[in-house]
């Protein structure tokens, strides 16, 4: 499993930071996590993210008053991601154009251009000014994400042998002072393809919950209610929220923001610990036993195999779902009963 899904992969997801306030935005969910601290999971809360702010290709902070929000060829920039608040648009310079990731560090702005090697760094993103190109060194060149403060630049590894990590160091081009630390569970579980890092790789399956058998030497009609569990089972998940301070009461009722997690992992490929099936049309309401009433007819010594199928992370079930498959098969059927995700 590859672990974090880099962001050539996951639109509108990016770090940025200022200082010892370091931030994790999740355009795609309409929200971004403030933290001081990634590897210790220090005061983690989730912020709503403005529409004026969301859909962005890059997010970049310069200033705590000052984050930089580029789409296309063109940059938005703001005061507060949260309210949209001194907004200003202008075009980025053609030379700041195209880049893979960008961020502000030690007061200047950076742009990594991942097939050439190299960085270019600049004062002013519009005007391309005092501008200088630098190669990134070995141990620089593999980001998933990257941003920086005022003191260092940061970027987040492939995952290894010791888990999903970040490296830490002063310089791009020489890694000098450098550091490498993991990221806290609670941080993972914000991350696109972190759940599966922390609960387990999701799992889709055909349960059998009900055989319907006639030993007899005649036909019968079986009219009878199946009772079968329907919903998501909302405790088994909603845990990765206890250490999140919630803000976004606007976008998000209580565990629903892990309900969108968790439907984003269901829709991402294996490679990242998904499924690749589109959930929404299925019931997200808290499971709960459902009763539905069936008539058949069996032929003499047969039997009817009643299956349902659900998705889960490791060993946990977490979401039941509708409808059920009825087949004299005994083997569990192959096909999945769900459309598949976009991406």
């Amino acid at each position: 499993m590859a672990g974090i899904i880099s962001k050539n992969k996951a639109k509108g997801v990016d770090f940025c930071g200022v200082n010892d306030n370091y931030y994790i935005v999740r355009s795609d969910l309409g929200c971004y996590m403030y933290s001081t601290n990634f590897h210790q999971g220090k005061d983690l809360i989730v912020y709503s993210l403005h529409p004026s702010c969301q859909g962005g290709d890059h997010y970049l902070a310069l200033h705590d008053d000052a984050f930089y929000i580029i789409k296309g060829n063109s940059c938005r920039c703001v005061s507060n991601m949260n309210k949209d608040l001194d907004a200003s648009v202008f075009d980025l310079h053609p030379n700041c154009r195209g880049g893979d990731h960008y961020l502000s560090a030690y007061g200047n702005f950076y742009i990594i251009f991942k097939s050439r090697g190299v960085y270019r760094r600049t004062t002013d993103l519009s005007k391309d000014s005092d501008a200088v190109e630098y190669t990134l060194h070995p141990n620089c060149q593999d980001g998933l994400y990257y941003w920086g403060t005022k003191s260092y630049t940061y970027f987040v590894k492939p995952k290894g042998q010791w888990g999903v990590q970040y490296h830490k160091t002063d310089n791009l081009n020489k890694d000098t002072n450098a550091s490498t630390y993991s990221i806290h569970p609670d941080v993972l579980n914000f991350l696109p393809g972190g759940l599966a890092e922390t609960q387990g790789p999701a799992f889709g399956k055909w349960e059998l919950i009900k055989t319907i058998v006639n030993d007899s030497e005649t036909p019968i009609k079986w009219d009878k209610k199946i009772t079968r569990k329907v919903g998501y089972t909302k405790s088994k998940t909603s845990s990765i929220e206890h250490n999140w301070k919630l803000a976004i009461s606007a976008t998000y009722s209580a565990g629903t923001l892990t309900e969108a997690i968790a439907k984003f992992q269901f829709s991402v490929s294996a490679e990242y610990g998904g499924q690749s099936v589109k959930t929404d049309n299925e019931s997200w309401e808290e499971a709960t036993e459902m009763e539905e009433s069936v008539s058949l007819t069996l032929e003499p010594h047969t039997k009817m195999y009643v299956w349902q199928y659900k998705l889960g992370f490791g060993k946990e079930d977490v979401l039941f779902c509708r409808d059920l498959r009825f087949d004299d098969d005994p083997k569990h059927p192959t096909d999945v009963p769900l459309p598949p995700a976009d991406k």
